[in-house]
């Protein structure tokens, strides 16, 4: 049995950015986003929602949601010191838009557009999957495609790149990072003497989990170099949020571990054409990643394919020799 202390989800590292957590942040996506922010230890959220009903001229794509008279003057909103992106919204044209506005506006999205404040306002960004699969034949948008048109159209309208001060989820060596710590804290609870070695990565998308397997696993290697974040094009300055995070787990976590194995399944993005041999390689052509993590193919080449998660664990067992 699971407990819930063993569950990473792509927002769970957000909890050490705690230099956030007093700030007014703006949260977009789906789902009960208020507490899932409120659990991670921010103070004070906004939502898409709630800002479009604060400064209703703003969302102006549906017809029917325009207001049909002049709304009065807004007051009493509270100023937008930073934008949490949990995952893909509903409609993305509103949160797209209003993003936007709080990002040029510096947080004050009823105010006149005078200079377009650069950088812009802090963005922590969870969950990169361009595709995803659900029941459909073909896959569906991620928050990656969410995160890629809101790049594009703040780059088109400014001249300038929209940056992040975080990017967690897969493959963001944060997460595994944070993974690994909680693993750690897992054995010592279970009185495990043994130092853990080895991990072992299962996914079912080469862009995500196999590329962040294996990006770890440079990570792990590089480590012992100090080198914070090896294998992202844009590495962090050494003073920003996503360095000092990967930081204060290195100190945190023990130096056994050596590496990280992918196992990429053939149960979700990822499908393979007859008989499933245990160790290959798989390649993609067109990188799925986000923006801001190079494209290596050597980095979704899967260390093992196999058919489900039931031989992925059995693979690991053997490996491990416990079988």
């Amino acid at each position: 049995q699971v407990s819930p202390e063993q569950v990473i989800l792509s927002h769970s590292p957000l909890q050490l950015f705690s230099q956030f957590h007093q700030r007014c942040m703006l949260v977009a996506g789906q789902g009960p986003l208020e507490e899932n922010a409120h659990d991670l230890g921010f103070k004070h959220v906004v939502t898409i929602e709630a800002l479009r009903k604060a400064y209703p001229l703003l969302d102006m794509v549906d017809l029917s949601r325009r207001p049909k008279e002049l709304p009065p003057p807004t007051t009493g909103f509270p100023t937008i010191e930073g934008v949490i992106l949990f995952g893909e919204p509903v409609r993305w044209e509103t949160s797209l838009q209003l993003i936007t506005d709080v990002l040029l506006s510096n947080g004050n999205p009823g105010a006149e557009l005078q200079d377009i404040p650069y950088p812009h306002l802090p963005i922590l960004a969870c969950n990169m999957d361009l595709l995803w699969m659900a029941e459909a034949k073909m896959p569906r948008f991620g928050h990656g495609t969410f995160l890629l048109c809101l790049e594009n159209i703040y780059k088109k309208v400014t001249g300038r790149e929209l940056k992040y001060e975080a990017l967690i989820g897969k493959p963001s060596p944060v997460t595994y990072r944070y993974a690994q710590y909680l693993i750690q804290q897992q054995a010592e609870k279970q009185g495990w003497k043994a130092p853990i070695q080895r991990l072992y990565a299962v996914g079912d998308n080469p862009m995500s989990d196999v590329y962040g397997a294996n990006l770890y696993n440079n990570y792990l290697k590089s480590s012992r170099q100090n080198q914070v974040q090896a294998g992202l094009k844009r590495s962090p300055q050494a003073g920003s949020p996503q360095a000092e995070v990967c930081l204060e787990l290195r100190n945190d976590c023990s130096s056994s571990v050596e590496s990280c194995q992918s196992i990429l399944v053939c149960t979700g993005v990822y499908r393979h054409n007859g008989a499933v041999p245990r160790e290959t390689q798989t390649q993609e052509t067109v990188f799925h990643g986000h923006r801001d993590f190079c494209f290596d193919p050597s980095l979704v080449e899967a260390s093992y394919v196999v058919q489900d998660v039931d031989d992925a664990v059995q693979l690991a067992f053997e490996k491990e020799n416990w079988s």
